[in-house]
């Protein structure tokens, strides 16, 4: 008798489980330059489901647009199981995405996703596949989210939509996470709600992963990230993530923050070793950054989007940070 390609054998973790229903059936839609890491951690966890309960609670397949090879960020290729091709009724589909996501979406993978929620299918994206799905029409009016590297771009991409900062999110027949481990969690959230709390701590564990709720945020709190609790650094940090169009001057982030102009500086120095405006260049440089890397706006448009008088004041900033012109860094990409 052939091995059950779908149920591996274990070392000794076992649940019996009673359960004489169809298997659900995953799909995941490849697009270039996807992460392996998100992928694989949204596979895994239906594999060891599997295992432990010596059960095809699952199945999965892969694909691509026209059923070739695809190349991951990390340079390895992976071989799908066939071209795209409509799915079954009781199929959930997971567009897979990874770097320079608007450029990764076909036509041809646009109709499919149309097609697909048009008859009726659960569909979501991992990592950065909302942007396959945003530009399916597909997340209008929608809990969604991404990955946070992304959701910059992605806003200037669609203004009309907004991303959540947690690590997953489910709304109606879409459902999405920001990638790396977190399509760990969202897959325990499914497998849970299918088969209940046992079995997805027991494949929790098995992945050693501490679950994380869903309305967890991707980041790290700016407490963890700067080692500093201080409740005016955080605020004056807030204040000015929230203001990177049109910035603050330092005499604005004083009277918002009802401190001195001298104590701000002081914790911007004990802390982060930088003063505040300096931190604050810093940061409209690094959306810049994002902005070149994941969307097709202009760079006199990156300069207004980013508080920069103009397109020279932008390229001073950026050559002297990064080393190269706004220009000549995009186009060494392209």
């Amino acid at each position: 008798m052939s091995r059950d390609p779908f149920v591996q054998k274990g070392a000794s973790a076992n649940l019996p489980l009673h359960f004489d229903g169809p298997p659900q059936k995953f799909c995941f839609v490849l697009l270039p330059k996807v992460t392996m890491l998100a992928l694989a951690a949204a596979i895994e966890p239906l594999r060891i489901a599997n295992q432990l309960t010596k059960r095809q609670l699952y199945t999965w397949q892969t694909m691509t647009e026209d059923g070739q090879p695809i190349t991951c960020s990390n340079g390895l290729r992976i071989t799908p199981d066939e071209a795209l091709a409509p799915l079954d009724a009781d199929t959930v589909g997971f567009v897979c995405a990874g770097v320079e996501p608007e450029k990764s979406s076909s036509p041809g993978v646009l109709n499919w996703l149309r097609r697909e929620h048009r008859f009726g299918r659960s569909l979501g994206g991992i990592c950065t596949g909302a942007f396959a799905l945003a530009h399916a029409g597909l997340l209008k009016d929608r809990k969604f989210t991404l990955h946070w590297e992304n959701q910059p771009g992605f806003t200037e991409a669609f203004p009309m939509l907004e991303p959540s900062p947690n690590i997953f999110e489910t709304d109606g027949r879409i459902t999405t996470c920001g990638g790396g481990n977190t399509s760990i969690d969202m897959m325990l959230a499914l497998i849970e709600q299918r088969h209940g709390p046992e079995l997805a701590i027991m494949v929790a564990d098995m992945c050693i992963h501490m679950r994380s709720g869903t309305k967890s945020p991707q980041r790290s709190a700016h407490s963890v990230a700067i080692g500093s609790r201080n409740p005016a650094l955080l605020r004056a940090i807030s204040l000015m993530e929230q203001a990177l169009e049109e910035p603050l001057s330092s005499s604005d982030l004083c009277d918002r923050l009802n401190i001195s102009r001298r104590q701000l500086e002081r914790l911007f120095k004990k802390y982060l070793g930088q003063g505040p405006m300096a931190y604050y260049l810093d940061l409209r440089i690094s959306r810049a950054f994002t902005y070149l890397n994941e969307t097709n706006m202009t760079v006199a448009e990156i300069a207004a989007a980013t508080g920069f008088a103009n397109t020279s004041h932008l390229s001073r900033q950026f050559r002297s940070k990064y080393g190269d012109s706004p220009h000549s860094f995009r186009k060494a990409w392209s």
